[in-house]
């Protein structure tokens, strides 16, 4: 039998270990999820990667010169990258909100300033693919619900977390605890029943410095979960969703990066070395991402979307334009990269304009979710099967 579907976290790093008592950790990471409901095994599993505060110059396939994010050249050139999507104006709450409901941000607005950015008649995308049968996982940020909230994300259609639930918390680039939700992840010895665990994970390196950059973490774990959750004979093909959530490159109160190389001896302002850097580093996780795909042979149904929640924030720090971040200070359109081969034509470039919205009824599509749930934006399918090129405002 195939070993679990959760995400083996422990396995990301020697010696973090969970709130609980030694003998059980081994039941947290190796238990066997439930018998899955059979799939379709043509449907696409989906992963959707998104960072905070990315500009639309940041990358060298969107016209930024000063250095090279080669892995996610390489992610455009094998897809589509668009040149007209537009992020949300505001914070990355209400953002990620708009995305996950199919909603127009505005419509968000009220429930934002009251703090409650879900009721109970609102369905995620994470829903509608779980009840159509993939496995879900959410890793990294939420900031849309605590553990007691009906905005938890295992209440919102995930079946799987790792991550932070404040905004504080998923700032510190060297926390020293992670957020776990594992369904049936532990054995309570008492009734030999397997219950839900919900706490923190204890990273004990970073209790003694800034041992651990999380974002690396996190790359680790999205990689686990794929590779226990790909769709295979064990599962009955069944397709799995996976949203990645990353706090980079967005500086918070301060940039915090590993080291500024390769650019310690660019001649430019330390906060800008420090930019360069972690996009790099960014770059390089989803190199990692693409090589695991590749390695287990993923490659062949897969769609993977790229963007950035929000435009770069202007600080005291870094200065948005340093990268070309953006053409004017309200333009709000981000990185929009996807790639699905064999469903999407190979260095497409496309001026088609859309926003978060659209990726609930575009998700469900691929879902072969029939009839699509109802919201505010419309499914780009069509748009992603054409093999129109457009003008690219990134060489003008």
């Amino acid at each position: 039998m195939k070993p679990n579907r959760l995400f083996i976290l422990l396995a990301a790093l020697p010696g973090f270990s969970g709130a609980v008592c030694a003998e059980n950790l081994s039941a947290i990471f190796t238990n066997v999820a439930p018998a899955a409901r059979p799939a379709i095994p043509r449907r696409a599993s989906l992963i959707f990667i998104q960072c905070d505060g990315l500009g639309y110059g940041d990358l060298s396939c969107y016209g930024q010169a000063k250095f090279s994010t080669p892995n996610l050249d390489r992610l455009a050139s094998g897809g589509v990258r668009f040149t007209n999507y537009y992020a949300a104006d505001g914070a990355s709450s209400p953002a990620r909100a708009a995305l996950l409901l199919g909603k127009d941000v505005g419509h968000l607005k009220q429930r934002a300033d009251e703090n409650v950015p879900f009721s109970a008649e609102d369905v995620t995308v994470a829903q509608i693919l779980k009840n159509s049968g993939y496995h879900t996982g959410l890793i990294g940020e939420w900031f849309l619900g605590d553990e007691n909230s009906p905005g938890a994300p295992w209440k919102m259609g995930f079946d799987d977390f790792a991550g932070y639930l404040n905004a504080a918390d998923a700032e510190n680039y060297y926390a020293n605890y992670m957020f776990h939700y594992a369904p049936q992840g532990l054995l309570n010895p008492a009734t030999n029943q397997r219950e839900d665990y919900i706490g923190r994970e204890m990273i004990y390196v970073n209790t003694q410095g800034k041992n651990l950059f999380i974002p690396d973490l996190l790359t680790k774990a999205a990689l686990n979960f794929i590779k226990i959750n790909q769709p295979d004979q064990f599962n009955r093909f069944r397709p799995f969703f996976l949203m990645l959530n990353y706090t980079i490159p967005h500086a918070g109160k301060t940039l915090q990066v590993p080291t500024d190389a390769p650019f310690s001896e660019e001649p430019w302002p330390q906060p800008e070395k420090n930019k360069a850097a972690i996009i790099s580093r960014l770059d390089g996780y989803v190199g990692q991402l693409m090589d695991d795909l590749q390695k287990l042979g993923l490659t062949n149904n897969i769609a993977v979307f790229f963007t950035s929640d929000t435009p770069p924030k202007k600080s005291a720090e870094v200065d948005p334009d340093f990268f070309h971040s953006n053409f004017a200070t309200n333009d709000l359109r981000v990185p929009m990269i996807i790639y699905w081969p064999g469903k999407v034509k190979a260095g497409q470039v496309s001026g088609f304009e859309w926003s978060p919205r659209d990726f609930l009824p575009t998700a469900a599509q691929i879902g072969f979710v029939d009839p699509l749930p109802p919201s505010d934006g419309t499914s780009m399918l069509s748009v992603l099967s054409s093999q129109a090129r457009t003008s690219d405002p990134a060489k003008k």
